[in-house]
């Protein structure tokens, strides 16, 4: 039995259901924090459980004794229906076709500027780099819709995600249509079938004439299954090497892994600004960052970081503004970590971050012969 064998683990199927149902929920509706979206999802599933349970417990008819359509769980109201399409699994780390023929359709410069809006806050997109970004927008074609069209059905194969450009369209679920969500002028769906290889887990109709951009299934896998599953290989690699990194568990590591976003910089750019307000805090890829505080006689390099450190971190944990300016020696490729994600994810790690600001002092000191005026560096 080989190693990968020893540690594979078993997805009990009551798990893979309640995760498949929030996930649904939550590609349907896209709340603003999906943490905050899950605390109220999943507190309300324990009521309705003990509900049921309380009921269950009373004298029933047997009419009484079957659940309603309504409620019964999304999940369960389709997955009888097309068994098959859970087998077809896609396996990232299989898919080793990387010159396979890539979709192209030809834009003009205002439609690609077009697009570029579009799907430039759509949160599937954020982790693409430059080059996986393009790949995206050649392979979207333009869709024109008109008022009363249905964009996909419940029940059906996925065959496109779906991004927004102008137009009301309204999701349904069930077969009495039960509305759920609007969508209005922006946003994108169809992603779920896609993902999870299930059928549409609900009706999309146009309210208004609108224009949408679509990409096929084969595509949209490629790009952004493969591409997740190799950002996270690659960051989990990057991450074991930090020692601040050390407490955390894998799982901690690997969830911290996909709220990494690329970013890359230019002999020369900025990436830090002394006297800002910290926005969130660097892993570096690739390349060298000079890190550098403002004197009377201009800047002063105070050190150079190389792949594989991190800066940006202590501002976040004296709540302090950037107290150095960060430049790229060359170019380089860096992790970001926004604020919300490292209060999140980083919280076993505070304690250590918090010991290193005494580390740079004392790296001031000997620069500067004084501790006065001396703040955190990052």
């Amino acid at each position: 039995m080989s190693s990968q064998q020893k540690h594979r683990i078993q997805v009990p199927d009551g798990l893979r259901d309640v995760l498949l149902e929030f996930s649904i929920a939550y590609l349907l509706e896209q709340p603003g924090d999906v943490i905050d979206y899950a605390v109220e999802f999943f507190s309300k599933l324990q009521e309705n459980r003990k509900n049921t349970m309380i009921t269950a417990a009373e004298p029933t008819s047997p009419d009484e004794s079957i659940m309603s359509h309504e409620e019964e769980p999304l999940v369960n109201r389709y997955a009888s229906r097309r068994k098959s399409v859970f087998a077809e699994t896609y396996d990232p780390e299989a898919d080793d076709d990387d010159d396979g023929a890539r979709a192209i359709f030809p834009k003009t410069d205002e439609q690609r500027a077009r697009l570029c809006d579009s799907v430039k806050n759509i949160l599937l997109f954020r982790s693409l780099d430059k080059e996986q970004m393009n790949e995206v927008l050649d392979a979207m074609f333009e869709k024109k819709v008109k008022a009363g069209d249905y964009i996909i059905k419940q029940g059906d194969d996925g065959d496109n995600f779906y991004v927004i450009e102008s137009g009301v369209y309204k999701a349904y679920v069930g077969e009495d249509l039960k509305h759920i969500h609007t969508y209005n002028g922006s946003g994108s769906f169809g992603e779920l079938a896609l993902l999870y290889n299930m059928p549409r887990a609900a009706t999309i109709q146009a309210e208004t004439d609108g224009q949408l951009w679509a990409m096929d299934r084969q595509t949209f896998r490629r790009i952004l299954l493969k591409s997740a599953f190799r950002k996270r290989k690659m960051y989990e690699a990057l991450l074991d090497a930090v020692p601040m990194l050390k407490t955390l568990q894998n799982y901690e590591r690997m969830n911290l892994a996909d709220a990494l976003i690329p970013k890359t910089y230019s002999v020369g750019d900025r990436i830090i600004k002394q006297g800002d307000a910290a926005d969130g805090m660097y892993f570096i890829e690739d390349g060298t960052v000079s890190i550098r505080i403002q004197q009377d006689a201009g800047e002063v390099e105070i050190s150079r970081l190389e792949k594989g450190q991190y800066f940006g971190e202590l501002a976040l944990v004296t709540h302090r503004p950037r107290a150095a300016s960060a430049y790229a020696v060359g170019t380089v490729k860096v992790a970001f970590l926004d604020v919300d994600a490292f209060e999140r994810l980083l919280g076993p790690c505070m304690e250590i971050m918090k010991r290193n600001i005494d580390d740079y002092e004392s790296q001031l000191v000997k620069i500067f012969g004084s501790k006065n005026n001396i703040t955190d560096i990052r």
